[in-house]
């Protein structure tokens, strides 16, 4: 069974909109994935009471914890959390079917469930990225952090919505995309680690924090010019992703 046929939408979208990015967190977010989506969390705080037993200013030892700890292991995975859970676990479960029979385009779903999503880290990891700074006695860099959380938390979940658009196993690519392309290749090659949303998050943090001996990455943009990276990234996912949504094919969770 291929896509069911979309209702005309009517209307501006602006009216349909708030309704659309209001289900995400109720129809998507199970307890047993909210349970999950603690752990990044407490991974992110631990970061911030880790960098008190290092030998080194407070600031300087949070941006080195941080930078592994928040930007290379707790966002990505966080947001994987959630970005899977937006779209790709709806893919899989053949629940998205339901979604076909509204009077939506395919514009209005991809951006109602990345907002949806971006709402729910803004409200979990970035928070606790803010806290986590406090934790460690690095209170000015808590707007750097604050910053570089929630535009790293946007392009990552524009890019997890795009996998969710285009394959049913979202999860597995996610996994791989993560570890593997930006971790290990982008560690290597600055032509991904510039389109990496976990490298360019890290860049804004450092770029926005300037403190002294912050771990840097030459070849990549920083701060500001990092942060606006991370929106063209999360733009041309969301535009992948609405072209992935025409083509998807639903044939229901067995398959």
């Amino acid at each position: 069974m291929t896509s069911p046929t979309a209702l005309r939408p009517t209307g501006s979208p602006l009216r349909r909109l708030p309704a659309l990015v209001a289900y995400v967190p109720r129809a998507c977010l199970p307890a047993r994935r909210l349970a999950v989506l603690a752990l990044p969390c407490a991974t992110i705080l631990a970061s911030g009471l880790l960098s008190l037993a290092l030998d080194d200013t407070a600031d300087a030892a949070f941006t080195d914890v941080a930078a592994l700890g928040i930007f290379g292991l707790a966002m990505p995975l966080g947001t994987l959390v959630i970005g899977d859970a937006v779209l790709g676990a709806e893919v899989r479960s053949g629940t998205l079917g339901f979604t076909w029979l509204t009077p939506v385009r395919f514009w209005e779903l991809a951006l109602a469930r990345w907002l949806g999503g971006w709402l729910i880290a803004l409200l979990t990891l970035v928070p606790c990225a803010a806290v986590a700074a406090v934790l460690a006695g690095a209170s000015s860099l808590v707007g750097p952090v604050v910053v570089a959380t929630a535009a790293g938390a946007a392009a990552h979940i524009a890019l997890f919505v795009l996998i969710g658009a285009i394959t049913r196993r979202a999860a597995v690519w996610s996994l791989a995309i993560v570890f593997v392309i930006e971790r290990l290749l982008g560690a290597v090659l600055s032509g991904i680690a510039q389109l990496s949303p976990t490298w360019q998050g890290q860049a804004t943090f450092t770029g926005l924090g300037d403190v002294a001996g912050a771990p840097t990455r030459s070849g990549i943009p920083e701060g500001w010019d990092a942060v606006v990276r991370l929106g063209l990234i999360t733009i041309v996912c969301l535009a992948l992703a609405t072209v992935g949504l025409r083509r998807l094919q639903l044939t229901g969770a067995r398959d």
